[in-house]
């Protein structure tokens, strides 16, 4: 899972070409003399779509290998080059975030911006690498994958329990939760689920 790049654009509803407020991209994982076309491909690419975004809609884009994904906000819009695997709602959490953050930063200077601008913002370069991992964007995704790490453990933990040797036969014996009835059942159930298998 991959963002590529982050763009905040402002789109202008007369049908005008938006115009970039601020761009952060990482294109390391290209060859180095594909860096500057992939740079020049994402801003196009990058404008084409939010052009096409209307204001309070979000659209996802697929473009070979990457899924492009806009939010238009009134006016303000953020764009995100994620790889197929990247989660939607991560993805769309993202954007939002980052328009968020952008409104706190900047307010409402974007709307006097005429032409691109290549202001300096370091929170969309952290974001670029602190949202690699969609957990970190999508808090659902985040516990999902912590619930999903906790059962992980207990499997192994049961599991290591059975394979240093102890039987589960010993345990039940010597269990003080268990009373007499209960370690009876559990004997004659074994019992009957041997015979069960030797069938």
């Amino acid at each position: 899972m991959k963002i590529t790049a982050l763009l905040v654009l402002k789109c202008v509803p007369e049908g005008a070409d938006p115009v970039f407020l601020v761009t952060a991209s990482d294109v390391s994982h290209f060859g180095y003399f594909q860096r500057s076309s992939v740079k020049e491909f994402i801003l196009f690419v990058g404008r084409t779509v939010a052009k096409r975004t209307p204001p309070s809609q979000r659209q996802s884009v697929q473009h070979e290998e990457y899924k492009v994904h806009a939010y238009n906000k009134n006016g303000l819009c953020a764009v995100g080059f994620m790889d197929d695997h990247y989660p939607v709602r991560s993805a769309f959490s993202v954007l939002n975030q980052v328009v968020e953050e952008y409104q706190k930063n900047f307010g409402d200077s974007w709307k006097t911006v005429q032409a691109d601008s290549s202001q300096p913002w370091p929170y969309l370069n952290e974001a670029l690498t602190k949202f690699q991992d969609p957990a970190e964007a999508d808090k659902l995704l985040k516990i999902q994958r912590e619930l999903d790490e906790t059962k992980i453990i207990l499997h192994k933990t049961i599991d290591s329990v059975l394979a240093r040797g102890e039987k589960l036969d010993s345990l039940v014996e010597k269990s003080s939760d268990l009373s007499a009835a209960s370690q009876m059942f559990y004997k004659q159930a074994k019992k009957t689920n041997q015979c069960c298998s030797i069938l």
